[in-house]
């Protein structure tokens, strides 16, 4: 049987519908809660939901303004950020479904982006994984000053 994984933008009124996603308690130090998520500023940060076979499995957050942030990534990129998937949810291969379907999602959303990039801290070899087989690339370029360590930057090309 095979899974159906979607991504969509979320808005405010999505929040009720997400907050059921919870990481493990390790896993919180990486990606935070879905609580953290909608709080952010949508100024900066848009939210996208992800939906196997019709359920709220997991969300993540695009920073348009990540390339200010972080001198090591590419100049126009977008970021991602706290990318999670429901403990109730991973081993079934959503998280790595759902980066596959990133590149697509994200250049229709964001046409006028080059690529976007993430970091992912050294130790976190199941994220690190699941970003290389979803169409990720390591650039080799290391980002020192994560708030759990230090970090691999990757990237996906969007057009």
């Amino acid at each position: 049987m095979s899974l159906k994984v979607t991504l969509a933008r979320l808005g405010p009124e999505d929040q009720a519908r997400f907050s059921g996603v919870r990481v493990l308690p390790e896993q919180e130090v990486f990606s935070g809660t879905p609580a953290e998520a909608f709080a952010e500023d949508p100024a900066r940060f848009d939210l996208h939901g992800v939906v196997a076979d019709g359920a709220p499995v997991g969300l993540f957050k695009i920073d348009r303004a990540y390339h200010y942030d972080i001198p090591v990534c590419a100049e126009g990129a977008l970021g991602l950020r706290a990318f999670m998937i429901g403990a109730a949810h991973q081993g079934r291969g959503i998280a790595t479904a759902a980066v596959r379907a990133m590149k697509a999602h994200l250049a229709a959303e964001y046409p006028d982006r080059p690529c976007v990039d993430l970091t992912v801290n050294h130790v976190n070899k199941v994220a690190i994984a699941c970003y290389l087989k979803g169409g990720f690339v390591d650039t080799g370029e290391d980002w020192l000053e994560g708030r759990a360590g230090p970090q691999d930057l990757l990237r996906m090309v969007l057009r």
